[in-house]
């Protein structure tokens, strides 16, 4: 372990991709296969291999307290060190006392994460890992740490580790790249490229891949300027789900590869059968089947991260699937396949002899959109009292910027986030971010908000106050006094130059220094925008912001001048659904 802590400071120390390439290369190459396959899965900023469903389940505030113990430095040291390095990881590889016999194995790492993985209950899991950072030098202790809580930071990206996969094994880039989505594992791809048995590499059911990434486009305009033909679906607002069917057995995946089949058990039913094996795309999302619509996000929220969903929730709130792309079918991958072609294949599949909720439109409304005007869809088969739970997504055509305005508000009408804008003649890109897929969204509205606290921040803006938490105003009724009840929290939006200037008045203005955090006058203002809002407990004010960014500081306004909770229930109110 001790030799992939040393390579990991050499990767961090350097700026140039070709020298951290070259530098993971050559750890591979003087380490034994198994060795180098369990570094590369480290080196990729995971614990355990991509496809595996394996967590450590250990908090940040639990690794915090067992460096703290260990290293018998007091909370202000502590919180020095923090402000110097912004990661837990380094902190320990700076706190932790050096003793005779340390040092451990990649190996012995491997195998004490699976133990952590395994461990029932928090103090079960603090022991196996006091036990594990005790043993380890000063140095693995940093990474150690770093690899637990996904935050290696020496610049090192998983395209990068195929890179030197193929230079140390003399396999093609293609060749690596090819075989790690097949096989969702770069350890196993280490172990392929070692023996020469790259083209091997088979696509494995029930091994999620990779998912296809959309770029945000600021304007209709835009949206039709990247490529000639488009297919225009809503974006809706749920959660994205690869769905993997094999005969009657069936799974579903998150974006972050997690198995997520026990939320939603009546999706896998609904599937189960397929006359061939597929994976699909598409989004799960809470169902109105009556309005023909999707409900609210803060709706679906109730059923996620369940392992058993009681028959009221499977009653009260249903689910549905809109699939609208397909990645393998029968026994082919079919992701290299243009988009007409693969949504040609999504149509077979689901339509073979099956009750698959289809959009009523005709070809002239696929090509002109009009179809896509009104606020309730018309479905095939689909009555107040339908089981059906996988939905073939709507697919409209626009031709102007102006057609692609109208289709938006539609969407937006419906429930739904804004628009999908996707080249007809594209191929299915997993993990990738390009032009060939577009999302068009819109904020559902601003709010001016007064800072109560803030946060240094990480990695380049470890030295500054850029996270900042803020509130509205709240008046009690029978004292007719207002207070601040915060409501979210945000760190994106503002320049650095900004971020700079802010941290001198929150640092020249701090209440209460607890470290890292700082409770500060609230007397500044910030306009804040957000996609949609959300019942919630972890916040005073009974709400939380999704996806909040700061649009801009607003020094033109006092504190006393920012909004209200009254406002923040008529914006949730009105929201869609």
């Amino acid at each position: 372990m001790q030799r992939l802590a040393i390579a990991c400071e050499a990767i961090a120390a350097t700026t140039k991709k070709l020298l951290k390439v070259g530098i993971v290369a050559e750890y591979f190459k003087l380490r034994p296969t198994d060795e180098a396959a369990v570094s590369a899965v480290f080196l990729s900023g995971r614990a355990f291999p991509a496809w595996e469903e394996t967590t450590l389940q250990m908090g940040g505030r639990s690794l915090w307290r067992i460096v703290a113990e260990l290293s018998g430095k007091n909370e202000g040291e502590l919180t020095a060190a923090y402000r110097r390095h912004g990661d837990l990881g380094s902190i320990a590889g700076e706190v932790l006392p050096e003793h005779p016999d340390q040092g451990l194995t990649v190996l012995e790492m491997e195998s004490t994460f699976r133990r952590i993985a395994e461990a029932h209950g928090t103090a079960a899991k603090t022991a196996v890992v006091r036990d594990l950072l005790a043993r380890a030098t000063p140095l693995e202790a940093k990474y150690i740490v770093k690899i637990m809580t996904g935050d290696l930071r020496i610049g090192l990206k998983e395209s990068l580790v195929e890179e030197a996969i193929a230079r140390a094994y003399g396999g093609t880039l293609a060749e690596v790249q090819s075989a790690n989505m097949l096989v969702g594992d770069i350890g196993e791809v280490v172990r392929l490229a070692s023996a020469g048995k790259l083209v091997e590499a088979k696509m494995r059911i029930f091994h999620p891949l990779g998912f296809m990434l959309a770029s945000p486009i600021d304007s209709a305009e835009e949206g039709l300027s990247y490529f000639a033909e488009a297919a225009v679906e809503d974006k809706y607002d749920g959660i994205r789900a690869q769905a993997h069917a094999a005969a009657d057995k069936v799974k579903f995946f998150s974006r972050t590869r997690d198995e997520v089949t026990e939320s939603f058990p009546e999706l896998a039913d609904a599937l189960a059968g397929l006359p061939q094996d597929a994976i699909f795309d598409g989004e799960i999302v809470a169902w109105d089947y009556a309005a023909g619509r999707p409900r609210p996000f803060r709706v679906l929220q109730q059923r996620l991260g369940r392992k058993k969903v009681s028959h009221k929730l499977l009653r009260e709130i249903p689910v549905a699937f809109l699939a609208f792309d397909v990645l393998f079918a029968g026994r082919d991958l079919v992701i290299d396949r243009p988009l007409r072609e693969r949504a040609r294949i999504l149509d077979e599949l689901l339509s073979a002899e099956r009750k698959i909720i289809h959009y009523r439109d005709t070809e002239a409304q696929r090509k002109t959109g009009k179809a896509g005007t009104q606020e309730k869809l018309a479905f095939e088969d689909q009555d107040e009292n339908s089981e059906v739970r996988i939905i073939r997504a709507p697919v409209f055509r626009a031709g102007s910027p102006e057609e692609l305005e109208e289709l938006f508000a539609a969407a937006q009408a419906r429930g739904n986030e804004g628009l999908m804008i996707k080249d007809l003649n594209s191929p299915y890109t997993p993990g990738k971010r390009g032009k060939s897929w577009l999302k068009m969204k819109r904020e559902l509205a601003t709010l001016d908000v007064v800072v109560t606290a803030v946060e240094y921040g990480h990695g380049k803006r470890v030295s500054v106050l850029s996270d900042y938490t803020f509130a509205v105003w709240e008046t009690n009724e029978d004292t007719d006094k207002r207070r601040l009840v915060n409501i979210g929290k945000a760190y994106t939006g503002l320049t650095d130059a900004e971020i700079a200037e802010m941290t001198q008045w929150f640092l020249d203005h701090t209440i209460e220094d607890q470290g890292f955090r700082r409770v500060v006058d609230p007397k500044i203002v910030l306009e804040v925008a957000f996609n949609n809002m959300m019942r919630s407990d972890r916040h005073e004010s009974g709400y939380a912001l999704r996806f909040p960014r700061i649009v801009r500081l607003r020094p033109d306004k006092s504190a006393e001048d920012a909004d209200t909770i009254e406002r923040v229930r008529e914006i949730y109110d009105q929201q869609p659904g």
